[in-house]
């Protein structure tokens, strides 16, 4: 299903990304130290997949396979868990509806919670309290993020295109963006493609592509319209780039199953400024609402150990990073901390 959705590339975008290495050049060198104030919900390390801040206050934290997915109140009590199958059973706050392998997941403003479950091929959607209120199916989803509107938007590896959206009954209302032609093998390409969403508060949703050589994020409004697009083109991350261009074509002379290093480890989106937040490992880089690089950070723990970013957080005054298997951990903003 398409809706006659073209994504274009405005030319502030293109300037950026041809001119990156030029204009950031100064910053290149520049890798500030940023370390963590304290580790969050010390029970969650290894699996960790994604966290979401509810209207109510509390945090909805998803660890693959185990322990699933768990509310958390804003002090670090567990207050509800939605495990795999083989997770015990018998507590009041456990809830018996199984998530296989969770991906991803989001909340919506009345709490009711998405993950996307690539062990069952679904998206499921539960009550603030643990209940099962629907199933979706989606073949392998990958990530998704749920609208005020209520429509959920998944990205996954067998869609044609970049971004399906369903309502909240699970029909098909729109689809967008379209694959890039990276290799001439099929299989190869799509699975280059392969990404995952953000959102803001403006109703648009951000495209992560997690194994693009040169890092990349698009910018869709609701509907599907292609917006602002970042590229990282910069000199100090050639190298990078020129070993996963030169990994894609081996893996294209080789024919084999699709296998390769992340590009972008994780990224988040101020939901208020648009201002984007993209890892590279232990590398965290600021964008700007217009896609200019505003600084280039390395993550660290608070014990000196390397943080290797698999989700992000973006809060008013903090960030919630977390890596797997370190957990999850609080930093102040630092633009914050320049503001002031």
């Amino acid at each position: 299903m398409r809706t006659g959705v073209e994504w274009f590339l405005p030319v502030a975008a293109l300037a950026f990304s041809v001119a990156s290495a030029a204009t950031c050049a100064a910053q290149d060198s520049e890798y500030e130290p940023l370390s963590a104030t304290k580790r969050l919900f010390p029970g969650i390390g290894p699996g960790l997949r994604a966290v979401r801040h509810l209207s109510n206050g509390n945090y909805c934290v998803l660890a693959a396979p185990t322990p699933g997915l768990t509310v958390f109140n804003p002090q670090g009590k567990p207050l509800l868990q939605i495990g795999p199958p083989a997770s015990e059973q018998g507590s009041s706050k456990t809830s018996s509806n199984a998530i296989v392998y969770g991906e991803d997941a989001d909340v919506d403003s009345v709490g009711r919670i998405y993950v996307a479950d690539r062990g069952t091929n679904t998206v499921k959607i539960f009550s603030p309290t643990g209940e099962l209120l629907r199933s979706i199916t989606v073949a392998a989803p990958i990530s998704l993020v749920v609208s005020s509107g209520g429509e959920i938007a998944v990205t996954s590896l067998n869609s044609p295109h970049l971004v399906t959206v369903f309502d909240g009954s699970g029909k098909v209302v729109r689809e967008f963006g379209d694959p890039l032609d990276i290799a001439e093998r099929a299989e190869l390409n799509r699975f280059l493609n392969i990404g995952r969403v953000q959102k803001d508060s403006h109703g648009n949703i951000y495209y992560g592509f997690t194994y693009l050589p040169d890092a990349t994020v698009r910018q869709y409004d609701s509907q599907g319209y292609g917006g602002l697009e970042l590229r990282l083109a910069a000199l100090d991350f050639l190298a990078q780039a020129q070993a996963a261009r030169r990994e894609i074509d081996r893996q294209e002379k080789r024919g084999d199953t699709p296998s390769f290093k992340r590009v972008i480890t994780a990224f988040g989106v101020d939901p208020v400024s648009g201002e984007v937040w993209m890892a590279l490992g232990n590398t965290l880089l600021r964008f700007d609402r217009e896609g200019n690089r505003r600084a280039t950070y390395k993550l660290y723990a608070p014990d000196g150990a390397r943080l290797e970013a698999t989700t992000i957080l973006i809060e008013p005054d903090r960030m919630l990073v977390g890596g797997d298997p370190l957990g999850l951990y609080e930093f102040s903003r630092p633009d914050k901390k320049a503001r002031n």
